[in-house]
């Protein structure tokens, strides 16, 4: 069984900061699967302005597809983060 560090409540807002969690065709194109993200000390960070700072795709937009998950609940890619949150983004799995 893995050991996944407690995420939790910071007291410094500044140094704020969230788990980014990519899997399948994501994980293999950013060539890691799991990491801190740093979250700015003003304004409200998204789960769409954190996939443009991954520069993926090359995109603005989330690709067709993608879903995002905050906290292990699907959301939209417009939900204000929260520092501690876990931020997933799942590409669409195929198969039979």
């Amino acid at each position: 069984m893995r050991h996944t560090p407690a995420i939790g409540p910071f007291p410094d807002k500044a140094s704020s900061s969230l788990q980014v969690r990519l899997f399948a065709r994501l994980r293999e194109e950013a060539g890691w699967g799991e990491r801190r993200w740093p979250l700015p000390a003003a304004g409200v960070s998204t789960p769409l302005d954190i996939w443009r700072q991954l520069k993926l795709n090359g995109q603005g937009t989330l690709p067709a597809g993608v879903r995002v998950a905050i906290n292990q609940q699907f959301a939209p890619p417009d939900q204000p983060l929260q520092p501690g949150d876990e931020l997933a983004f799942l590409p669409p799995i195929s198969g039979g």
